[in-house]
């Protein structure tokens, strides 16, 4: 499978988490990254850490910085306080993310599936500029809002630039999924467990990093690897459609709301099978 990530490495932990998994998933064919969100130059470098410890030599180019309309939410990368330690390249083209994406998905067109686990910001920045690369896509995962749960308001990704969600999921994908809050949070593993199970080589960064996260934080909630394990085993979770909707503008937190109907144009996860997904999570990541 073709993959771009687009993501907002450094802040929580979780998209090192996903990262280590693509990096390590012998179906997956990782075309790229792009960061997003606050300094997205040190977020490239942790991604660079990452593909240099895994042998791969991965384009990687920063995003955009600043939301849409909405105030910058999220300025500080902590985890860049592990980039001394870890060999990591230095030079990148500021801003590249936007052109990248969008020369790559039309090099393959119908093949790219992108997995965006940050702020949608590049991602509608990226449909705005060239309309016709959503049709040019095979798949828009996403880790991104919350849609099942009773009190259900809030995500992390949606509140960072809501403006940009709704343009995103407004603008039709062939295969446009999301996989929410209230899921993932049942996806947790307490600080002794990771460490006692993050020890093939490509996790030891992944560990360093957390150090950061670990000091205000017991444990790691598994967001965004469990949107990308859904894409080599969509049996994870369950999925329903629907339409879904982000309300930028009168709630704070926007709100992401989903409508079922048969015919919808998005998908969102319902239920996950969370022994399964650490079963697929880890296989990847043999005993040395």
């Amino acid at each position: 499978m073709k993959v771009l990530l687009d993501t907002d490495i450094g802040s929580d932990i979780d998209d090192a988490v996903c990262l280590a998994y693509l990096l390590a998933q012998p179906t997956c064919e990782l075309l790229g990254i792009t960061t997003v969100s606050g300094n997205t130059i040190e977020r490239a470098k942790l991604a660079s850490v990452l593909c240099k410890v895994a042998g791969k030599d991965v384009p990687i180019y920063p995003g955009t910085r600043f939301p849409l309309l909405v105030e910058e939410r999220q300025k500080h990368v902590p985890q860049a306080k592990a980039l001394p330690r870890w060999d990591r390249a230095e030079t990148y083209v500021e801003n590249g993310a936007i052109e990248f994406l969008q020369r790559t998905i039309r090099e393959n067109p119908g093949e790219v599936t992108l997995l965006a686990i940050g702020p949608l910001t590049n991602v509608a920045l990226l449909f705005a500029v060239d309309p016709e690369i959503p049709s040019l896509l095979g798949g828009l995962v996403m880790m991104a809002g919350q849609f099942f749960a009773p009190d259900a308001r809030g995500e992390w990704n949606i509140w960072c630039d809501p403006h940009a969600a709704s343009i995103v999921y407004r603008t039709p994908v062939k295969i446009h999924k999301s996989i929410g809050l209230d899921v993932t949070l049942k996806c947790k593993m307490g600080d002794a467990e990771v460490k006692r199970r993050f020890v093939h080589p490509l996790l030891l960064p992944v560990v360093d990093f957390a150090g950061a996260w670990f000091e205000h934080s017991s444990d790691i909630t598994f967001h965004d690897p469990l949107a990308a394990v859904t894409l080599f085993d969509e049996n994870v979770c369950t999925f329903s459609r629907g339409t879904i909707t982000v309300d930028a503008v009168s709630t704070d937190p926007a709100e992401t709301r989903f409508v079922e109907q048969a015919d919808g144009p998005n998908e969102a996860a319902s239920e996950v099978d969370v022994p399964w997904f650490f079963e697929r999570y880890f296989t990847v990541f043999p005993v040395i």
